[in-house]
């Protein structure tokens, strides 16, 4: 199932940041997966289309994968074990393709930067995905407009500290 990144937020228990997978073509339900901190900042400015005067380690990547020849078809989240997601890169080169074990925040931080589709398994979404009420008023939403998200995101690594991340409710990481 084809997804799109509905929003980020930092999951308030924890102070952990988690990314909102919605189907493309769904009901309006979302896959939550807690992230890390650099990882949220890579897809937050790939998001917000920054571009870093030397490349930061997922700008990097994607200069290989393209230097190479390479093609990322898609990322796909592939399964969940003990609350751990999973995930593929699919890469195209020279007539053969190859599919590259990956954590679902890199590969979403990927896929942004090189324009690529994201896809998550449908018993996946089909067995892990929440719904979400929208709100009344687009002005309580202020994670969909990218910069005040990126804001947002900011304000929190202003304010973290380490001591916060001892891991995701359930023990589980990306």
């Amino acid at each position: 199932m084809e997804v799109e990144l509905a929003a980020m937020r930092v999951e308030v228990r924890s102070n952990a940041p988690v990314v909102l997978l919605r189907a493309v073509n769904g009901d309006g339900r979302v896959l939550p997966i807690f992230i890390g901190v650099p990882e949220a900042v890579a897809i937050a400015s790939a998001v917000q289309g920054v571009k870093p005067p030397r490349p930061m380690s997922h700008d990097l990547l994607g200069d290989l994968v393209t230097s190479l020849g390479a093609t990322l078809e898609r990322a796909v989240v592939t399964e969940v074990h003990d609350d751990t997601y999973y995930a593929e890169l699919w890469l195209y080169r020279a007539g053969h393709r190859t599919r590259v074990s990956s954590r679902p925040s890199d590969a979403i931080a990927l896929a942004l930067r090189l324009s690529t589709p994201i896809y998550v398994e449908d018993d996946v979404f089909e067995s892990h995905s929440i719904v979400i009420s929208e709100p009344e008023d687009e002005e309580e939403e202020p994670e969909r407009d990218p910069e005040k998200l990126v804001d947002e995101f900011r304000n929190f690594l202003r304010e973290v500290r380490p001591e916060d991340f001892s891991g995701p409710p359930g023990g589980g990481s990306s």
